[in-house]
């Protein structure tokens, strides 16, 4: 069969897109995991299937690059909209469903705008480190000269710890300069290294290194692959609403594969 994909990437965090509308695609986990090999193939961080929905104007469903149907991908949703917009979708305001339930996207200028689920608990771990849910599954650490930080062995090291292991758990490394803004690197579950972007990721990083104790907050964040903005309200120590991640996506080629 001759698969006709496109190749979007937010921020470097980079997915193989399908358009699925007629439902006539059916990807095995073992043709995913190919598709996504860097260096033996077209080569992303996962891959994202658009398929038609009655309700909304889409659904996601979206592959780790290991082949495993993942969690919420932040950054593939941001792709998702740009995607749906550069295919002729041309909306104020999309709404579609993913795994993780409902939401809502705006887009203007390349730069998207996606409302995240909201989040009510981040649990304490090992003293200072945080755990808590964007969609997927995050641990968040705060860390110092974060550029030469191993992030491969350190995330490694955690996602595969006795508490994690079962399941799995992104792993973040967060630093904070003196104007509150944060950098982040993430080694990411389902691809097993570091990604140049984690969208969920953070997103998770902001709301724990939120500014004000309730209210509005804007956290700038600067990753390897690019910049994004996270912008949510504070309704409680540890509860949070109306989150945004917001930055662009941009469609890198087209092409076609025989699987």
């Amino acid at each position: 069969m001759l698969l006709s994909f496109y190749k979007y990437e937010g921020t470097g965090n980079d997915f193989i897109i399908v358009d699925n509308r007629t439902k006539k695609i059916e990807l095995t986990k073992q043709q995913v995991h190919k598709l996504c090999e860097r260096h033996f193939n077209i080569g992303a961080d996962g891959l994202m299937l658009m398929n038609a929905s009655t309700n909304y104007d889409f659904e996601m469903q979206y592959y780790n690059a290991d082949g495993n149907e993942g969690s919420m991908c932040g950054n593939g949703g941001r792709c998702m909209i740009q995607f749906a917009f550069d295919m002729g979708l041309h909306k104020r305001e999309y709404n579609f469903i993913a795994c993780d339930g409902e939401h809502i996207a705006t887009i203007e200028d390349n730069w998207i705008n996606l409302k995240m689920k909201d989040v009510s608990d981040i649990k304490t771990y090992d003293i200072s480190d945080s755990i808590l849910d964007t969609g997927s599954p995050h641990y968040v650490k705060s860390v110092s000269n974060i550029w030469n930080y191993d992030v491969v062995r350190e995330g490694k090291e955690i996602r595969y710890s006795s508490h994690f292991k079962t399941n799995g758990i992104n792993v973040n490394f967060v630093e904070a300069d003196e104007e509150g803004d944060i950098t982040v690197r993430t080694y990411e579950r389902g691809v097993e290294d570091e990604t140049l972007s984690c969208g969920t990721g953070v997103t998770a990083s902001a709301l724990v290194f939120a500014h004000n104790e309730k209210g509005f907050n804007h956290v700038n964040v600067k990753t390897p692959g690019g910049n994004l903005a996270i912008e949510f309200d504070r309704t409680g120590e540890r509860s949070f609403t109306n989150i945004w991640l917001c930055g662009p996506a941009i469609c890198a080629f087209k092409g076609s594969v025989e699987i």
